[in-house]
């Protein structure tokens, strides 16, 4: 009898063979693929965990007798402690593996997350938590170092596109898996995210090689080496000390900065051997380059509102449209579903306005995403319909997301190389310790507009519901004040990346 083929795992599954392959096609290559995936993986991580904060705010305020302003308290907290750990972890990029930084990170992270589930008291929830934050703090300087040396500046915006779509996959994740699991108990809302944190942690040890510093080893699209050939065709260009072999080529921004004539900044052109500067110095350059400053204050207003959503939006659903636990966290999912169009297409409109002459595209569209926003807001706080309500809180959360893509793309354009941890680490820093008072800040004012939060205990519904859409209302003028903050940015820009150019150039004539 003739003895049949055994047929492989994607002949079972075919489906999900395609979905395979069109991704690693969308995604420029199986290389490019694994690092994009991966990096974005360690966002959705940051990101559920503070969704489950959200997720399980209800049975957690239950359980531990808390106020609205000790659950803002547990986000806003260990922000401030990753805002003060960001400097020194932004330097500490800059200078060893960011790849190992961050893998014993996330192994630290799956530590703090059982820690905060096995908590029996809001004192010791808030110890954990801020262990957690202190970890955390990693994510930020690495990525934005590693995005820079993997990809080329032309697809810096769509790139961010997809790895900070991972932020609404872990979003997603916080308020369906964790508000879920917060149904049967808040503990479990945390230790859920435990065994994603450890398989995350071996897939970076495993599948992330450390790229060459300087965008020597960028990973050009349909580049499709296996892992053991991706690794090797990664660190052969660099090693861990920032030393780099080969200059990247002319990029597209480069050509447009050109094509326009734009002169730099001569007074901030970074003269040959400042990547040795010390942090001090480092901080007072980047905190004086105008472009950067913009884009510190204008992401510190819009993540101030995103913290306010994480955390409190799930009650606020319920409460403005009297829904359950259950269908407030599936609607936020909705939301953040439908925010991943926002942020795949605002980086590619921005990477296309780039190439059309347009070089301040990236920080122009940063700019309409804010006011956007802003605008579509207002409808879903105004009524207590949900039909009507949950299409615009669906495209007011696309467009507040979609500002990020270009903002992060642009604080890569106006430094060079050497300078991406530290900047990113400033710029989380005053970001963080702006944002960390987001919590607390809408906890306290939904308090008092809910009559305080000991009255807002015996005095129903009605109160919540009222403190925390007034405060979601009077928040949106931060939001606005983002937008045009990036508007009048524009003008700076183009000098800033035109005097980041002129730093790399002196620095590679120097080496050479």
């Amino acid at each position: 009898m003739t003895r049949r083929p055994v047929r492989g795992v994607t002949a079972w599954f075919p489906v999900g063979d395609r979905i395979r392959r069109r991704t690693i096609s969308a995604l420029g290559g199986a290389a490019r693929a694994r690092v994009i995936l991966l990096l974005a993986s360690v966002l959705a991580l940051s990101s559920a965990d503070i969704s489950a904060v959200g997720a399980a705010a209800a049975p957690l305020k239950r359980a531990l007798h808390l106020d609205f302003t000790e659950l803002g308290l547990l986000v806003a907290l260990p922000t401030l402690v990753a805002a003060v750990a960001t400097v020194p972890i932004g330097t500490l990029s800059d200078r060893v593996s960011r790849v190992s930084l961050l893998k014993w990170s996330i192994v630290a992270w799956s530590l703090a997350l059982i820690a905060a589930g096995a908590s029996t008291s809001f004192q010791t929830l808030l110890v954990s938590r801020l262990a957690l934050g202190a970890v955390t703090a990693t994510s930020g300087p690495t990525l934005a170092s590693l995005t820079g040396d993997y990809f080329e500046p032309r697809e810096r915006g769509k790139i961010y596109g997809f790895i900070l779509s991972g932020e609404l996959v872990g979003s997603v994740t916080g308020l369906l898996v964790s508000g879920n699991a917060a149904a049967i108990s808040w503990r479990l809302a945390f230790w859920v995210l435990v065994l994603p944190s450890a398989i995350l942690a071996w897939a970076v040890w495993r599948f992330l090689p450390e790229p060459a510093r300087g965008g020597a080893s960028r990973l050009a699209p349909r580049d499709r080496p296996e892992t053991g050939a991706a690794a090797h065709h990664v660190r052969e260009y660099g090693d861990d000390d920032g030393a780099h072999n080969a200059s990247p080529p002319t990029s597209q921004l480069e050509g447009a900065i050109k094509e326009a004539e734009v002169r730099p900044r001569r007074e901030n052109i970074l003269v040959p051997g400042s990547d040795r500067m010390t942090l001090a110095d480092a901080v007072r350059y980047v905190l004086r380059v105008p472009t950067n400053l913009a884009l510190i204050i204008a992401s510190a207003l819009g993540y101030f509102f995103i913290s306010g959503v994480l955390t409190f939006g799930v009650i606020f659903v319920r409460h403005q449209y009297s829904v359950g636990q259950s269908a407030a966290t599936s609607l936020l999912a909705v939301l953040a579903i439908v925010a991943v169009i926002g942020v795949l297409v605002t980086g590619r409109l921005a990477d296309a306005l780039i190439r059309r002459g347009h070089v301040s595209g990236r920080v122009i569209v940063t700019a309409g995403a804010f006011l956007v926003a802003c605008g579509l807001f207002l409808p879903p706080l105004l009524t207590r319909s949900l039909v009507v309500g949950l299409p615009f809180l669906c495209l007011a959360g696309a467009a507040l997301y979609a500002s990020n893509p270009p903002l992060d793309a642009a604080r890569l354009d106006i430094m060079p190389h050497w300078l991406w941890g530290r900047a990113e680490g400033v710029r989380t820093l005053l970001r963080s310790v702006a944002t960390a008072f987001a919590p607390l800040l809408f906890g306290f004012i939904s308090d008092q507009f809910g009559h305080g939060g000991q009255a807002s205990h015996s005095s129903g519904q009605a109160a919540n519901s009222r403190g925390i859409s007034s405060t979601f209302l009077i928040m949106l003028i931060p939001l606005a004040a983002a937008g045009l903050i990036m508007l009048r940015a524009r003008r700076d820009y183009p000098r800033d990346v035109a005097t980041a150019i002129a730093s790399e150039a002196g620095s590679r004539a120097s080496d050479d």
